[in-house]
């Protein structure tokens, strides 16, 4: 999952940034409404937390700007406004779902996975595919009800092809998604995380496309 945090309290913003990661999640932190903007028109971001009082402008602004322009990456407000005017304000101009400062990071990482399965079309906490169980909350793998151990980023791999069944994802689409703008990227790291996901789960869980990408393997196959 990759989270772009719109946050100008560096403490708060270095906190939750630093847990999230923390978990297994790759996070871009900025701390404008106009960073964020330039980085949702090039990134192809899971979620947005989002502030309200940035130094550039209200949140809200900002978000009902983003959802005018066809956005529909989930956001969720997190924010020390409080009043129920400001809760219905922020939903009603299009946000998934909206918390009050200060919350604690399981609470705002169960509120993301949910926003998640809201945009995934599934009310369903564990994800199925086939003979495939995945559970974002525990990072758990199973298959045919057998327990498979996978590393974290292995975990991270499945968890992006699964969130796309039946989309085919470039090499670039899936690396996006697991390192930050600040991470460096081994060439064929993803080629060796796809052959150990095929060689722990089986070997048709991850679906080669020549010239294109990846996908995950066809429910009826797996």
């Amino acid at each position: 999952m990759r989270v772009l945090l719109v946050e100008d309290d560096p403490t708060l913003g270095d906190g939750l940034a630093s847990g999230l990661r923390a978990l297994d999640s790759t996070v871009d932190w900025v701390r404008t409404g106009a960073d964020a903007e330039g980085s949702l028109t090039s990134v192809a971001y899971d979620a947005v937390i989002l502030d309200l009082g940035l130094p550039d402008g209200d949140g809200l602004n900002w978000l009902a700007r983003w959802r005018d322009r066809g956005n529909v990456c989930p956001v969720l407000i997190l924010t020390a406004r409080d009043a129920i005017e400001s809760r219905v304000g922020g939903l009603d101009t299009g946000a998934d779902d909206y918390l009050v400062k200060p919350v604690a990071l399981p609470e705002l990482t169960a509120r993301l996975r949910a926003v998640m399965r809201r945009a995934r079309g599934t009310a369903e906490p564990v994800w199925r595919h086939g003979g495939l169980e995945f559970d974002p909350g525990t990072r758990g793998v199973r298959y045919h009800g057998r327990r498979v151990e996978l590393t974290a980023r292995e975990a991270s791999v499945l968890e992006v092809l699964l969130l796309h069944p039946g989309r085919v994802l470039s090499k670039t689409q899936i690396e996006e998604k697991l390192f930050g703008w600040d991470e460096e990227i081994d060439s064929n790291a993803l080629e060796v995380w796809i052959h150990r996901l095929r060689r722990k789960i089986a070997q048709g869980v991850v679906r080669t496309v020549r010239g294109v990408g990846y996908a995950i393997g066809p429910a009826e196959e797996l």
